[in-house]
C-alpha cells in the first residue's frame, strides 16, 4: 500500500463504479418501459429527481417480493443525457442509427429513458411501474410498455433457444461494463433495444432443416452448426463479431412477448455491451449482409418496428443526480 492510500480507497472506487443489475439472471417475466421526457424545465427537474431515487423505488417493491427476484436497470438516451445529467455524454453514446438494407430496415424510434424490469412475477412489475409513473406524473409520456415472459426453456417464439452465446463468469463484466477507457462513465453499459414482430405462419411453413440453417443451430438440442464457408451466412454467424483483438460478446436478455387476440407475436431484443460499436456492427451485418446484399434471413420472418440506444450508468451516478 502506498503511503497516501487509505485502506478504503479501493472500496470507495468500487462503490463509485458499481454497475446496475446488468448481470442479473433472466427472470420468468420482464417489462421494457420506454419513456420520453417533456422538454420544459419542470418536467426535466422531475425526471432528474425520479432517476436519482431509482434505488429507493426498487427497494420499495423488492421488500414486498418475499425474497423472490426483482431488479430494474435504467438507461438514458443521447437526446436527454445533457439535460438530465448535466455531464458529458459517454464516449460512444449516440442516437440509434437506422440501418437500411436492400430488403429490410432497422428502424430508429423515440425514447429518452428505458426501464428494464425483471421479476419473478407480474404483480411486482405492475406495482413498480405504477409507483414509478406516479412519481413521474406529467413529466413523461409512455412510448412503449412491453411485457415479456419466459417461453419453454428459454426459447423464443420461433422455438429456438435464445441467448446461447451470452458471456458468463469473468467474461460477463469484461463484455458489458465500461472501464478505464471512459473513466467518467466507468461502471456503465451501452444498451440497445429493438422490438421485432414475427410472421409465425410463414416461419412454420419452413422445414426444420431450413429454420436451422437460418438460425445456425439445431432446433431440438441447440447444437451449433458449422459456419458457411461462403455465400449466405446464418444468424449465429452474422451476429459473431471478431477482429484482431478476438471475439466481442454482448449480453442479450431478450424476451418473447405476445398479444394473441391481435395476432401479435414477437421478440424484444435487449443487448448490453461495453462498446456500442459491437451491437451496431451486428445490426449492420444482419440488415445489410456480409457480403451485401445477403442479409440475415431471420429478417424475412421478423420485422423490426422499434430501435433505441441508451446508456445505463453506474448506481452512484444515478443517485448523484440529486445533488
Amino acid at each position: 500500500m502506498s503511503p497516501t492510500a487509505s485502506p478504503t480507497s479501493g472500496c470507495q472506487r468500487a462503490l463509485d463504479t458499481e454497475p446496475q443489475s446488468i448481470d442479473a439472471p433472466m427472470s420468468p417475466v420482464a417489462a421494457f418501459l420506454v419513456l420520453v421526457v417533456k422538454d420544459d424545465d419542470a418536467s426535466i427537474g422531475t425526471a432528474r429527481s425520479v432517476l436519482a431515487s431509482t434505488d429507493d423505488l426498487i427497494k420499495d417493491v423488492r421488500i414486498r417480493a418475499n425474497g423472490t427476484a426483482f431488479t430494474c436497470n435504467v438507461g438514458i438516451a443521447h437526446r436527454a443525457w445533457a439535460q438530465l445529467t448535466g455531464k458529458p455524454a459517454p464516449r460512444e453514446l449516440a442516437p440509434f442509427r437506422e440501418v437500411r438494407g436492400a430488403a429490410h430496415v432497422a428502424v430508429a424510434t423515440a425514447g429518452d429513458l428505458l426501464y428494464h424490469i425483471r421479476a419473478a412475477s407480474t404483480d411486482l412489475i405492475v406495482e413498480f411501474e405504477k409507483i414509478l409513473l406516479e412519481a413521474f406524473g406529467n413529466a413523461v409520456s409512455v412510448v412503449d410498455d412491453v411485457a415479456g415472459f419466459r417461453y419453454f426453456g428459454g426459447r423464443d417464439l420461433l422455438e429456438f433457444v435464445d441467448g446461447t452465446a451470452n458471456p458468463d463468469g469473468l467474461d460477463l463484466p469484461n463484455a458489458t461494463i465500461v472501464g478505464d477507457e471512459d473513466p467518467a462513465c466507468a461502471g456503465g453499459s451501452y444498451v440497445v433495444v429493438q422490438k421485432y414482430l414475427h410472421d409465425l405462419a410463414a416461419w412454420r411453413a419452413q422445414s426444420v432443416e431450413a429454420q436451422e440453417a437460418i438460425i445456425g443451430r439445431t432446433k431440438f438440442d441447440n447444437v451449433e452448426l458449422p459456419d458457411a464457408a461462403e455465400g449466405q451466412k446464418s444468424h449465429k454467424t452474422l451476429c459473431t463479431i471478431q477482429d484482431a483483438e478476438g471475439e466481442h460478446d454482448i449480453l442479450r436478455d431478450n424476451m418473447p412477448f405476445a398479444v394473441p387476440g391481435r395476432g401479435e407475436y414477437g421478440t424484444y431484443f435487449i443487448g448490453y455491451s461495453r462498446h456500442l460499436w459491437v451491437i451496431e456492427k451486428m445490426l449492420e451485418r444482419m440488415f445489410i449482409g456480409d457480403p451485401p446484399p445477403l442479409h440475415d434471413r431471420i429478417l424475412d420472418f421478423s420485422r423490426a418496428v422499434a430501435g433505441v440506444t441508451f446508456f445505463a450508468p453506474a448506481r452512484k451516478f444515478l443517485s448523484g443526480l440529486a445533488d
